[in-house]
C-alpha cells in the first residue's frame, strides 16, 4: 500500500511530531438522558444486548441518522462508521436505490401476508448466486433461519443430535445457547437462565478448527447426528478463518454418516462473495441460512437447500415453519435493490479497501508497544488485543477485554465507531473512500498511542 509522504511520517513513532494528540472529550449529553429514559421502559435500556455498551465499559449513543459511510448521534457527534448495523449495509447507510426502492413499495403497502413478485426475484437472485441453493424459504431473522435449518436437518435425516462449535453463534434457540469449553465430547451446559438442560442434550461441542474434536463425535454418535452447524468464517468471537481443509473435512464427515452441513453464513453470505464463504472455499454444504445483507438492511432471513431437501418443507412436506411477515415487501425491496448492485467490482473495491485499511492499522501496532493482532477476511477483519493469533474460542478468550474497551472508546473520541466489543467484525462498505481509510488511520493512531 502507498500513503502520501506526509502519511508515512505522521505514522512514524520515530519522529518528533508537532501535533496535539490531547483526546477531546466525547459530548453525548442527550445519549446519557435518552439511556436513563429508555431504562425506564425498555430492558437495560435497549432492545439487544450488545447496544447497551457493557463490553466496553460505556454508555449507548443513540442515533438520529446516517448517510454513506457517516453515521449521526443525537448530540450532533459525525462518526465514521464500521458497524454498518452490524453487517448488512454493504453499501453503506441510505443508499439511495435502496431507498428510494423501499419509499415506492411502502407507498403500495407495507405488509400484505400474501405472496408478491418481490419475494421471487430476490429468491432467484440467491438460487442463481448461492451454489447450495435450489429452494429458499425468506424468515423474518438469522435465528429463524438457523432454528429452520436445524428442524429441516432432524426432519430429513430422522435424527437427533447437532454438533456446534464453541464461539460460533446462531442466534438464540434454546439449544444453541449452549456454553464452550466443557470438552469436545461432553453434553452442552445451557448458557442461558431459562433454557433446560433438557433442552441441550442433543447439542454437542465440537472445538473451531479442530477436526479431531469432530471426529471424536461421530464416532461416539455415528448413526445418531442430524447435522453440523458452523460459522464456515466466523465473526461471532471475532472474524476466525479456518483453513479449507477443514471445512472440506467437515463435508466428507457429514457425507459418510449421512448427516447435513449446515453454513450459517447470515453474516457472511454476499459479504465475501456473491455465493459466500461456500463459493470462495469452493466448499458445498447441504442447508445454507441467510440473513442482513438480502435485506439491505431490513429485518431478514433465509434458508436453502437443494430441492430434495426443501421439499421436506410445508406445504411441500410434513416440517412445519411458518411466518406472518416471511418475504415482507419491504425487506424484499431493500434486498432486492441492494443484490441487483453487488458484482465482481463490488467485492475488489471492498477488498481493496479493506486491505489497505488493515494494512494502515498494522504498521501502527508493529510501532506501538501494544499485544494486539488482525485477523480479516474480504471486508470483514478483527482487532484482537492478545500477542497471540485468534484461531479458536479459546485463544479469542484471552485477548484483553479492558483494553480494547480503552481503544473502542478513543476511537469514538477521535471520531470512528467501531463494534462496541472485542467479540465482533469490522465492516467496510462501499461508500468507504481513502478520505474515510486516511482519517480512521488517524484515529487508530491517536487511540493506540493513548493507550502507552
Amino acid at each position: 500500500m502507498i500513503f502520501s509522504l506526509f502519511f508515512i511520517h505522521f505514522l512514524d513513532y520515530r519522529l518528533k511530531l508537532v501535533h496535539s494528540y490531547t483526546l477531546m472529550k466525547l459530548n453525548n449529553k442527550t445519549s446519557k438522558r435518552l439511556f436513563k429514559k429508555a431504562q425506564n421502559y425498555l430492558v437495560g435500556g435497549v432492545n439487544s444486548p450488545v447496544r447497551s455498551f457493557n463490553a466496553v465499559q460505556g454508555s449507548p449513543l443513540f442515533i438520529s441518522k446516517a448517510k454513506g459511510p457517516y453515521i449521526y448521534d443525537e448530540d450532533g457527534n459525525k462518526f465514521i462508521d464500521y458497524i454498518g448495523s452490524w453487517g448488512p449495509l454493504i453499501l453503506g447507510h441510505s443508499d439511495k436505490d435502496v431507498v428510494s426502492a423501499i419509499k415506492k413499495t411502502a407507498s403500495k403497502g407495507t405488509s400484505y401476508g400474501a405472496p408478491c413478485e418481490l419475494e421471487i426475484e430476490v429468491a432467484k437472485l440467491v438460487v442463481k448466486s448461492v451454489p447450495s441453493i435450489e429452494k429458499v424459504r425468506m424468515t423474518n431473522s438469522g435465528t429463524e433461519a438457523t432454528m429452520s435449518a436445524i428442524r429441516l436437518a432432524r426432519a430429513y435425516t430422522g435424527n437427533d443430535y447437532i454438533v456446534k462449535f464453541e464461539g460460533c453463534y446462531h442466534g438464540h434457540p434454546d439449544y444453541l445457547l449452549v456454553k464452550a469449553g466443557s470438552g469436545a465430547t461432553t453434553f452442552g451446559n445451557p448458557s442461558s437462565p431459562g433454557v433446560p438442560k433438557s433442552f441441550t442434550d442433543k447439542t454437542l461441542l465440537a472445538k473451531y478448527g479442530d477436526i479431531n474434536s469432530v471426529e471424536k463425535l461421530f464416532k461416539k454418535y455415528p448413526d445418531n447426528i442430524a447435522g453440523i452447524i458452523i460459522e464456515p468464517v466466523c465473526g461471532n468471537m471475532g472474524v476466525v478463518v479456518p483453513e479449507k481443509k477443514f471445512l472440506a473435512d467437515l463435508k466428507r464427515i457429514t457425507k459418510k454418516h449421512k448427516s447435513l452441513l449446515i453454513f450459517d453464513e447470515v453474516m457472511t453470505g454476499f459479504r465475501l462473495d456473491m455465493g459466500g464463504v461456500q463459493k470462495r472455499f469452493g466448499v458445498i454444504p447441504d442447508i445454507t441460512c441467510l440473513g442482513k445483507i438480502i435485506g439491505g438492511g431490513l429485518p431478514v432471513g433465509a434458508y436453502g437447500a437443494s430441492k430434495k431437501i426443501m421439499k421436506m418443507v410445508s406445504p411441500e412436506g410434513p416440517m412445519y415453519q411458518a411466518g406472518t411477515l416471511s418475504g415482507n415487501p419491504l425487506a424484499m425491496s431493500a434486498g432486492f435493490a441492494t443484490l441487483k448492485k453487488l458484482n465482481s467490482k463490488t467485492y475488489k473495491y471492498l477488498e481493496d479497501t479493506t486491505a489497505e485499511l488493515v494494512d494502515g492499522i498494522e504498521d501502527i501496532i508493529s510501532k506501538s508497544r501494544i499485544d494486539a493482532n488482525i485477523n480479516q477476511i474480504g471486508s470483514m477483519f478483527t482487532i484482537f488485543f492478545t500477542k497471540n493469533e485468534v484461531v479458536n474460542y479459546k485463544s479469542a478468550l484471552k485477548c484483553d477485554t479492558k483494553k480494547y474497551g480503552a481503544f473502542f472508546k478513543n476511537l469514538l473520541e477521535n471520531g470512528v465507531m467501531f463494534p462496541p466489543s472485542q467479540f465482533e467484525a469490522v465492516f467496510v462498505s462501499t461508500s468507504h473512500t481513502k478520505k474515510e481509510v486516511n482519517k480512521t488511520l488517524d484515529a487508530v493512531y491517536k487511540s493506540f498511542k493513548d493507550l502507552n
